[in-house]
């Protein structure tokens, strides 16, 4: 008998990592709910596409059964990148089919979310339940949402990112802040609102280096792209900039500024912006962070161990941390919750710190002078 037979788990949040574990959990019998603050799957945009990787995001999904459906939704040619200089021109392109460990699918959040939403069991994902807080009951816990709903489960699973409210009932080591603050930006219908870029985008990525800065664009499956300048600032820049970032008028003059001596093919990316742009300082949790394990109560993804984007690492990095939870969870080997996520956080810290160290050095790379070179050497 495994050690979560007749107890009841409850996964905070409904990303690819609480969804990846709660199919993993639920395709072995056990009872699961996913608690979702949005109050339907499509209460947001969705961000840039995500390439998954073998040892982590493809091998989760491949646990769960669920390859076929990703084959069919996936994006082939959409991992073509281009390298480009500040003026646009190509410095290297990487258009290679990749095969074995180096496929690296593409594929857009919407459709992976549905992939995994579609997986589940009827009313698994309980919507409109935004987490306000945790209290002890019977060993386990009731959780109390902001509509003023409860809920009760033995074990509890934080999902929920980067800003996770789950994360201090855990432990209290915060973020810091990685010397990068990106903005992100989007335009629908690419062809028509921005011809030039839809044109150098090709149906992949971009990464545009020059300056010390960067400038990363990537196309979706529904015609439209999203785009994400990256430069070094203070935190507090976001604040203190006085941008109003709901006024495409004012963020375009902070880039002619920003980005001084840059083409003007890439005005039309802030010129034809769909919405709002929002700024997003990069953080990252300590390298050495620890704490003391609880027997009812884990966190995975960005809540445990949030990196900047730089590496492509976060969703794979949650996805795997589903597989392995899952196992240590319905391994029969173990005489207690706390033995096997006892097991599971030590290992997955070790491999977050090291794939965080990965990342930093990248998000440093990307936004230095030799920042071409240095893709040019990660690609080649």
């Amino acid at each position: 008998m495994n050690i979560i037979k007749d107890k009841k788990i409850a996964i905070i949040g409904a990303g690819p990592g609480g969804l990846t574990l709660a199919r993993l959990l639920q395709i072995n019998d056990a009872e699961v709910k996913v608690y979702e603050r949005d109050i339907n799957k499509d209460a947001r945009a969705k961000g840039a596409t995500l390439d998954l990787h073998d040892e982590s995001g493809l091998a989760a999904l491949r646990a769960a059964g669920l390859m076929s459906a990703f084959m069919v939704n996936y994006r082939p040619g959409a991992d073509k990148l281009r390298i480009v200089d500040k003026h646009a021109n190509i410095v290297l392109e990487d258009n290679e089919e990749k095969e074995g460990e180096r496929f690296r699918p593409e594929i857009d959040r919407g459709p992976l979310q549905n992939i995994l939403l579609d997986s589940l069991q009827p009313d698994t994902v309980v919507w409109d339940r935004q987490f306000v807080a945790l209290k002890p009951n019977d060993g386990g816990w009731q959780i109390e949402f902001k509509n003023g709903t409860t809920a009760f489960a033995d074990i509890v699973i934080a999902a929920d990112g980067a800003n996770s409210k789950v994360r201090p009932y855990i432990t209290p080591i915060k973020p810091f802040y990685a010397g990068v603050t990106a903005v992100e930006g989007a335009v629908y219908n690419s062809e028509i609102a921005c011809p030039g870029i839809h044109k150098l985008l090709n149906g992949g990525k971009i990464f545009a280096m020059d300056d010390a800065k960067s400038l990363i664009v990537s196309s979706k499956g529904d015609g439209s792209l999203v785009f994400y300048p990256g430069f070094k600032k203070d935190e507090n820049w976001t604040r203190e900039c006085g941008i109003d970032f709901t006024d495409k008028a004012q963020v375009l003059a902070w880039f002619k500024t920003e980005y001084a001596g840059w083409g003007d093919i890439w005005d039309e990316l802030f010129e034809n912006a769909s919405n709002s742009f929002v700024p997003r300082p990069q953080y990252c949790m300590p390298l050495d962070q620890t704490w003391e394990t609880l027997p009812n109560l884990t966190m995975l993804g960005d809540a445990a161990h949030l990196m900047p984007p730089y590496a492509g690492e976060g969703v794979n990095m949650a996805m795997l941390d589903a597989l392995e939870l899952s196992r240590y969870l319905l391994n029969k080997n173990y005489p207690d919750t706390l033995s096997a996520i006892t097991i599971y956080e030590t290992r997955m810290r070790k491999r977050a710190s090291e794939t965080a160290d990965m990342t930093l050095q990248s998000t440093e790379a990307l936004h230095t002078e030799g920042a071409i070179e240095f893709m040019m050497n990660v690609i080649s």
